[in-house]
């Protein structure tokens, strides 16, 4: 059975639509710094969303600094 590709999002849509044109390198610098605070700002905010959500506070953070969340394997 073939895989089947899954459609452009609406963002690639509009990323093609801008880079369809030819930019300055320090243009694409700066777009690249555009999405990359944008993103940033979304992870934080949903971050922050979840920690309210949760109740957490400071005790919490802490906690989450000295704990090792990595899994644990049996020496061999």
């Amino acid at each position: 059975m073939k895989a089947v590709k899954q459609p452009l999002t609406n963002l690639q849509l509009e990323l093609l639509k801008l880079f369809a044109r030819d930019l300055p390198e320090q243009d694409l610098i700066a777009i690249r710094q555009m999405l990359i605070q944008y993103f940033a700002k979304e992870s934080m905010d949903l971050a922050d969303y979840a920690w309210k959500k949760k109740g957490w506070n400071k005790a919490d953070e802490e906690h989450f600094l000295n704990e090792h969340f990595r899994t644990s394997y049996p020496k061999k």
